[in-house]
């Protein structure tokens, strides 16, 4: 019997069916959407996305890993940028995913692969505020204190949305005052 489609790669094949989720996590929320929409978006079946994936929530880190891979792509591009517009310019960046933060949140305390990708994140992100905060002269004793703060500071602006001047007041009063 013919084959009817080309061959495809097992990556490429994964990367569709992550790229569906992507946007249906996003759109319509990850409890919202059955792996039956994703495997319909994506193009294939249900068994199939089982094949890549052991669970749902194994396909949600993986739209995670996506999600930010490309926005750590894109903060390279942002490096010459004052450190505040770095800042506005990832809660910008996040405020289209917040349904994906939201559910991380909800979700660290019941899946393990969920908690350890969050804990894997802030690690991240504290290097990254640390390494800003340091270069905006704030003491080596205060940089983890602060770290904790920016972080504070950037979901509550991604859980409760300001208009642009009163986000880059609040980023801005992170800074230590010029001397």
């Amino acid at each position: 019997m013919p084959r009817n489609r080309r061959p495809q790669d097992r990556e490429e094949k994964r990367a569709e069916i992550v790229v569906a989720a992507t946007a249906l996590f996003t759109e319509s929320g990850y409890d919202e959407t059955p792996m039956s929409k994703v495997a319909a978006a994506a193009g294939v079946t249900t068994n199939t996305i089982y094949w890549y994936f052991t669970d749902k929530d194994s396909l949600l880190v993986a739209v995670l890993d996506h999600v930010l891979g490309s926005a750590l792509g894109e903060a390279a591009l942002e490096s010459d940028r004052p450190w505040v517009d770095q800042v506005l310019w990832a809660v910008d960046r996040l405020t289209h995913y917040r349904r994906l933060v939201t559910v991380v949140h909800a979700r660290t305390a019941t899946s393990p692969p969920i908690d350890t990708w969050h804990n894997n994140f802030h690690a991240l992100v504290d290097t990254l505020l640390i390494d800003g905060f340091r270069r905006a002269g704030v003491p080596e004793p205060d940089l983890g204190p602060m770290a904790a703060i920016g972080v504070f500071v950037v979901e509550g602006l991604l859980m409760h949305p300001h208009a642009e001047p009163d986000r880059r007041a609040i980023v801005q009063a992170l800074m230590p005052p010029r001397t």
